[in-house]
């Protein structure tokens, strides 16, 4: 855990979302899409707090958590500037042990990032038991996941940036075990990619429902901004059409193995 605090405690997370505007926009379209009216939400594992500040907008009541005391701070700071300090808790916290907070004690739940990091089923099983422990009965939840076969056309493609992933046996382990740890001190922390068809029986196990299974990317995450300028250039009715499109898009299951990041959307039994 010491390597993910210092990664995140000087990676630009804020940054990335802004470059990957797709990712942030479908997953943000989806849980407000089944969140309750209103209600007392967990971001757990929240980062800087991007998801936890659009939802405080929308006047839910939302509590912050991640593992890294910097990225809190950083949150912080953001939910200071945005003016919506009076509606957002921020703690420190393991997606692993959630003991500060009760049972059942959250409307819904979001866990958009412990998952890539946890390399062991143990540590798995623990943060997807906690965020079941808190989120009350038949509460919403939604788990970001990375996807193996997406990191594996990555690797293929750019092989000397995803070390140790630039030989067959290196990408061959890594489709074994989906444990991926990059040769190069201080690039991407430690991850672990998930197979597709492993997510829904893995949240299922320890008590939720499956309601869907998103392709965060959809169908643009790959998108460069000038590809964007197009489409706003060509008027906001039509700039909407393009992505009500691709909200669309994020549903369908095909895609699901192009996209890098998942959502999984659940409800707690």
């Amino acid at each position: 855990m010491d390597k993910i605090v210092k990664y995140y405690s000087s990676f630009d997370e804020w940054g990335r979302l802004d470059r990957e505007p797709i990712e942030f926009l479908v997953n943000l379209h989806f849980i407000k899409r089944y969140l309750p009216d209103h209600g007392v939400i967990l971001d757990n594992g929240a980062g800087p707090g991007k998801y936890s500040i659009e939802l405080a907008k929308s006047d839910y009541q939302v509590t912050l958590t991640d593992l890294t005391p910097k990225l809190v701070e950083f949150a912080k700071d953001k939910i200071a500037e945005e003016g919506v300090n009076h509606q957002i808790e921020c703690r420190v916290a393991d997606a692993r042990d959630l003991s500060i907070f009760a049972d059942q004690g959250f409307d819904a739940s979001l866990m958009l990032g412990p998952m890539y990091h946890l390399q062991t089923e143990v540590d798995r099983d623990k943060a997807i038991s906690e965020l079941f422990r808190v989120t009350r009965k038949d509460g919403y939840v939604f788990v970001a996941f990375m996807s193996r076969i997406k990191h594996l056309t990555t690797s293929i493609s750019f092989p000397n940036a995803w070390k140790p992933n630039h030989t067959a046996d290196g990408i061959l382990e890594f489709l074994d075990t989906g444990v991926f740890n990059h040769s190069d001190e201080g690039r991407f922390t430690g991850a672990y990619y998930f197979n597709i068809e492993d997510i829904e029986p893995t949240m299922e196990k320890h008590g939720f429902q499956t309601v869907k299974l998103i392709a965060s990317g959809s169908i643009a995450g790959g998108m460069k901004p000038e590809q964007w300028d197009y489409w706003r250039e060509q008027g906001e009715e039509e700039y909407q059409k393009i992505i009500n499109i691709i909200m669309e898009s994020a549903e369908n299951p095909y895609i699901l193995g192009a996209s890098s990041h998942l959502l999984y959307i659940g409800k707690r039994k």
